[in-house]
């Protein structure tokens, strides 16, 4: 094992400590407001990006800024040849980019400032400039995103959610459980929730992971059965499409808990800062979480109770 990473695993794990935790994130649900929530978070590592914000939207927007910082930290200790899982990883931000653009170029709002990815990016640098949908998807077919472009049509967040979870679990191989329950949840929400088959382009990204049966599949329960038996178990016990908000409170643990495991019982490698990577990123998903409560006055919240 090179030097970088030791070094590189030694960081991770020191980053990895410092995130707010699990119990930490049910007790600032309980907050009786957003302001009182953020006055908690005054020690932790998304203090510097939470200085002086006062809304939901600005709030969670900072704790992702944070997230993708400590990843680009963290990507600095790496060796050369770890370059390549940073970049899978901050895929999420650059999605997070192309659908706030997309969206603007279908005649929304002008999107917000976009994540710095830096030398992370993978192909935002181009995708940037389109000045059409079309131009855009025309971008995405030539870019490492090709097969999430839907034709220039129609949403881009699940087929781009897709093609990176796919694209992270081939340059990683312990996020391949990942990968199975992103694309269980996202055939789920389109067959169940959204009582359509998904469009040609994501399709064509879940088959190599779920197969076809599922797409004849009328209720939650044919749709589990079809699936291939390691897959059936994300969506277990759910009996009904508005439950599938549990599985997905689910499958964040169990990302975390691989972390976890990672972060613990790995040798100095790229599967310990995968870990770290898996834990700061649940961790900003739980902190969102609990902002989100205590801004509604929830006195907790369901998504946290359920991922415990």
């Amino acid at each position: 094992m090179e030097a970088g990473w030791v070094a590189a695993s030694v960081r991770a794990r020191s980053m990895a400590q410092r995130r707010v935790g699990a119990g930490t994130s049910r007790t600032l649900a309980t907050e009786p407001t957003l302001d009182a929530a953020l006055s908690s978070l005054q020690e932790s590592s998304y203090a510097e990006r939470l200085h002086g914000v006062s809304s939901l939207f600005v709030a969670e927007r900072a704790v992702q800024e944070a997230c993708l910082w400590q990843l680009r930290v963290l990507a600095g200790w790496l060796p050369a040849s770890g370059t390549a899982l940073a970049r899978a990883a901050a895929g999420i931000f650059e999605i997070e980019n192309i659908v706030a653009l997309a969206h603007q170029l279908d005649g929304g709002p002008p999107a917000p400032e976009p994540y710095r990815l830096g030398t992370l990016a993978t192909a935002w640098h181009r995708l940037s400039s389109a000045g059409s949908r079309e131009e855009l998807a025309t971008i995405l077919r030539t870019s490492p995103w090709k097969g999430a472009d839907g034709g220039g049509r129609g949403p881009l967040r699940p087929a781009l959610t897709v093609a990176w979870v796919r694209r992270l679990a081939v340059i990683a191989p312990p996020a391949q459980p990942w990968c199975g329950a992103v694309c269980v949840l996202t055939a789920a929400r389109s067959l169940t929730v959204d009582g359509v088959l998904p469009e040609r382009a994501l399709l064509n990204l879940l088959r190599p992971v779920l197969g076809r049966s599922w797409e004849s599949a009328d209720s939650i329960s044919n749709f589990r059965t079809a699936l291939p038996p390691s897959l059936q178990k994300i969506v277990g016990d759910i009996d009904s499409p508005v439950e599938l908000w549990r599985a997905e409170a689910r499958a964040h643990t169990a990302v975390e808990s691989d972390g976890f495991r990672l972060l613990r019982h790995s040798r100095p490698g790229p599967d310990v800062v995968l870990g770290a990577i898996a834990v700061l990123s649940m961790d900003a998903w739980r902190v969102r979480a609990a902002l989100a409560a205590a801004a509604a006055g929830a006195g907790s919240s369901e998504v946290l109770d359920e991922a415990a």
